[in-house]
């Protein structure tokens, strides 16, 4: 009689967590988890060039760095063009992009050939995100978004859990398989978004937002004088360059120590892990709570998850339990602050606000790997951890001055924030 209770609530609880959303959203949900299954070089590249091709910490640090530029220069253009031409072919050609340059850095070996088709991939890599994020909040209801998004998050973690596993020991015979791996699993998801996908870009002109300063035509230089938004992507921008320091300064600290790729992939994989069995129950305990407290719970969490690095030495079980400190802080992070963007973000310019958010990931991954090689090199990697504590800790101080700002706002301006007009509900479909 328990056993049936127990499952009968197991079953409500996935029915509230998947149940209601459209048919679309749940074949852009498997494109996501396609796309990630196969995300293998941008974890294991530090490794590849620092182990396989025998160069510096500097040298990988570079050559993500540039990585990070391409997403910086495209994370903009595709928020744009995600607006203009529309959801569907940004995606298209974002793919099919990926799939080329992912192939080709597989083949060159110049240096400077290698650090320059880096940033291609960077660039094609990170165009699809705004188009995602922003076909998402097309074809989701309003009530629905913050599920909608955690759910897409599970798919990315969930990819990942499986694809850092397997690629470290894929690297263990040829890295050449990890990039032919990944060209080969996003053509699948390119497929997919030309068979499964509708365009989703809104075609009546919505009516103008009420909140004061917000214009029917959305430009960039719009998005920019959004001071509120503007302060969540400087937020999201010091935690986004923690959390990038797993993949290029955690694999390089842990290879000094006489760790191997395998070592490192177990060890990163907790991270996907984790999400994919916790990040929909959490997300339920968290959604109706204090979002202050959370986002600063959330930023000290992940400052002091990676500063626990300095202590872990040779230890890769250490070094699993600092990615369950900080996975933690980046699972309440990521559904409260995507509330934040939502609501900050109006219809008529969703990729471009998304684009926007998206730079604060790209900004990361350009400066991340540059300050975390730079800081190894030269000061020990020791000093890197006990810098990520610091930052975590303003990350913390900044989200709580920014919700008081945002309460007293509100408390002087009764209307609601970024109200969105009034739309259609999509159509329902049963639950995969």
């Amino acid at each position: 009689m328990g056993g049936t209770k127990a499952s009968g609530r197991l079953r409500q609880a996935a029915v509230r967590s998947v149940g209601g959303l459209p048919r679309q959203f749940w074949w852009l949900w498997t494109s996501t988890l396609v796309n990630r299954l196969g995300a293998f070089v941008a974890t294991f590249l530090a490794l590849y060039l620092t182990v396989e091709r025998g160069y510096s910490a500097s040298y990988a640090g570079l050559v993500g760095a540039l990585y990070g530029l391409g997403g910086v220069v495209s994370s903009i253009g595709a928020g744009v063009l995600t607006d203009r031409i529309g959801r569907r072919p940004t995606l298209l050609v974002a793919q099919l992009s990926t799939a080329l340059s992912v192939a080709a850095l597989g083949l060159v070996t110049h240096p400077v050939a290698i650090a320059a088709v880096a940033c291609l991939v960077g660039m094609a890599t990170n165009a699809s995100r705004p188009a995602v994020q922003a076909m998402m909040a097309d074809i989701v209801r309003p009530e629905d978004r913050v599920r909608a998004f955690s759910l897409n998050y599970w798919a990315i973690n969930l990819g990942f859990a499986v694809s850092s596993t397997s690629a470290g020991l894929i690297a263990q015979y040829s890295y050449h398989l990890l990039f032919f791996g990944e060209a080969a699993m996003v053509l699948a998801t390119a497929l997919l978004t030309f068979w499964k996908l509708a365009e989703s870009r809104p075609t009546a002109e919505p009516e103008r937002e009420t909140r004061p300063g917000r214009d029917a035509d959305i430009s960039m230089w719009t998005v920019l004088r959004d001071s509120r938004f503007m302060v969540v992507v400087a937020l999201n921008l010091l935690l986004a360059t923690l959390i990038q320091q797993a993949f290029v300064s955690l694999p390089i600290s842990m290879g000094q120590q006489g760790l191997n790729s395998t070592d490192f992939g177990t060890v990163i994989a907790v991270n996907g892990v984790l999400i994919v069995l916790l990040q929909l129950p959490l997300t339920r305990f968290i959604e109706h709570r204090d979002p202050a407290k959370l986002l600063i719970v959330s930023a000290l969490l992940t400052g002091y998850g990676f500063g626990l690095n300095a202590f872990a030495g040779s230890s890769a079980a250490f070094y699993a339990f600092a990615v369950v400190v900080w996975t933690l802080g980046e699972m309440i992070n990521s559904p409260t602050q995507m509330g934040l963007v939502v609501r900050l973000s109006p219809t008529h310019g969703r990729g471009r606000y998304q684009g926007m958010y998206t730079l604060s990931w790209s900004v990361a991954n350009l400066g991340a790997p540059l300050l975390g090689g730079t800081v190894i090199d030269h000061y020990g990697a020791d000093t890197l951890w006990a810098a990520s504590a610091a930052i975590g800790t303003l990350a913390a101080l900044g989200y709580g001055l920014l919700l008081r700002s945002m309460r007293a706002a509100e408390a002087e301006e009764p209307a609601p924030m970024c109200p969105e007009p009034p739309s259609p509900a999509p159509e329902r479909e049963p639950t995969h």
